[in-house]
């Protein structure tokens, strides 16, 4: 190399192709000096310009970070709480079965993210703005290989730390946050939104700005309902519904690795999966948010539904691996209207509260048992808390999905020899797979075209699908707001 020159890792993956050596495969570029990060700047469009930004999650505090720089005066408002109170009530969820329904696993500072893993890839082809993202999760304490990372993920254990740095930075660039604040209404005016209501402990407050940015994330369902009300155009999403697939991490390891796996090799990683099937009449089977060495956590919101997601932290050194496998579903599962989905994720998570017998213990079925069409007796340790119990997950199912999820699985074992053994266990039900609704809005400008001033961004909105996209959209969001007159 000449002298001076210097490479920079630009992606790293593992290969564990059967039939070739395992090893990581890098991609490098020269550098003739260390690359610089280009903060946004200011911007002639904010100037005086106020924004009311709804949820701290990646998609809001991507959206305000952008506006914060351009010179624009930001309010964050969030429902929940920050990040670290939010653990107390995390924890009375899953060792008391006691839910609060606007600080739990899907709402507070970070979002669903914080607590499930913070998993970092993405399809996005945006390659400048992934690197934006992740360049500024590394800038606020993330671990430097997430800038590179094929499947880059940050951990729930380290996210805290970094998003009390983001907040730190964001207040010192004048956004003002207001945690424990929900969204009630649009403050309307003229056609135009003006601001919102905003629920406190204080009672109902106005908060008028000149526009929303709504990034409320996919499981705000009284925001849906309540635009609903407002005559908001929205429109009914597909989107896939199954259960969480707890196995044995050594028996993952074994399988994707071969002889190296179990034992697994030091210098490997714990292995995972990503497995489709295509089930034909356009339905497809596909594993989702596979957590390697993770936990099973409960992702409720409402009293009286269960619904089950997976975390795990940066070791990923949990005995277990898990993964939602879920059916597509559409229309011909949950009827017609913008709320139908919604309707249809409720009875199935009621469904599996009832099979539990409550305090969101879940139910569960070896894999063995749910491929003889059967419910289990008895079930192994699992990690989901508050708990499992031996029932019939496919009792809080729809059938076509039940079936679809059975033929997907038997494909699967030829595929990876025992996963459809008795060494799995299927844990019910997931159901946040995606927002069942998509909240309209211009192709060009990403205003609400029946409520001008209102920006519906993100994975809540219906236009994005994890933490990095969700980000990258609240900066595309924000950055058409700049380019609209007032």
């Amino acid at each position: 190399m000449a002298p001076g020159r210097a490479f920079i890792v630009v992606r790293r993956s593992l290969d564990a192709r059967r039939g070739a050596p395992i090893g990581y495969r890098y991609r490098v570029a020269l550098e003739s000096s260390p690359v610089a990060h280009v903060h946004p700047g200011l911007h002639p469009g904010a100037r005086g310009r106020s924004v009311l930004v709804v949820g701290a999650g990646p998609a809001g505090l991507f959206a305000a970070y952008r506006l914060a720089h351009a010179g624009a005066r930001v309010t964050l408002v969030e429902q929940g709480k920050p990040v670290q109170p939010r653990r107390h009530d995390l924890a009375s969820l899953t060792q008391r079965g006691e839910l609060s329904p606007s600080s739990n696993y899907c709402f507070g500072e970070g979002g669903a993210g914080t607590f499930s893993d913070g998993k970092l890839y993405t399809r996005v082809k945006d390659r400048a703005a992934v690197a934006f993202v992740l360049g500024t999760l590394v800038r606020m304490g993330g671990p430097p290989e997430i800038a590179f990372e094929a499947r880059a993920h940050v951990g729930s254990n380290r996210l805290p730390k970094i998003l009390t740095a983001l907040r730190e930075h964001l207040v010192a660039e004048g956004v003002s946050y207001r945690f424990e604040a929900a969204l009630e209404d649009l403050v309307v005016e003229r056609g135009v939104v003006r601001g919102g209501l905003v629920r406190t402990g204080d009672g109902l407050e106005e908060m008028r700005a000149d526009a929303v940015l709504l990034a409320t994330g996919h499981s705000a369902r009284p925001v849906y309902e309540m635009l609903h009300k407002r005559a908001v155009a929205l429109e009914p999403k597909p989107l896939a519904v199954g259960v969480r697939a707890e196995h044995p991490q050594p028996l993952i390891d074994e399988l994707q690795y071969g002889k190296h796996g179990r034992p697994r090799h030091p210098r490997l990683p714990a292995a995972l999966y990503e497995l489709t099937c295509d089930l034909g009449e356009k339905r497809g089977a596909y594993s989702f948010c596979m957590c390697p060495g993770g936990w099973i956590v409960p992702c409720a919101t409402e009293p009286g539904g269960l619904v089950t997601n997976g975390m795990s932290l940066a070791r990923r050194d949990s005995p277990h691996a898990n993964a939602a496998l879920v059916v597509s579903v559409d229309a011909r599962d949950y009827g017609e209207g913008p709320l139908a989905a919604l309707a249809f994720q409720r009875k199935l998570e009621r469904a599996a509260f009832a099979a539990g017998g409550g305090g969101f213990v879940a139910a569960a079925t070896r894999v063995d048992d749910f491929l003889a069409g059967r419910g289990s007796s008895e079930v192994a340790r699992s990690s989901y808390l508050p708990g499992v119990v031996a029932g019939d997950v496919a009792a809080a199912l729809p059938g076509r999905v039940v079936e679809g999820l059975r033929i997907a699985i038997l494909r699967w074992d030829k595929v990876l020899r025992g996963f459809g053994s008795r060494e799995g266990q299927l844990v019910g039900v997931e159901t946040r797979t995606s927002a069942p609704v998509r909240v309209v809005r211009d192709r060009h400008t990403l205003a609400s075209p029946s409520h001008p001033g209102l920006y519906p961004v993100g994975e809540g909105a219906g236009f994005a699908g994890g933490i990095v996209s969700a980000a990258i959209d609240g900066l595309r969001a924000s950055e058409s707001l700049l380019q609209t007159p007032r």
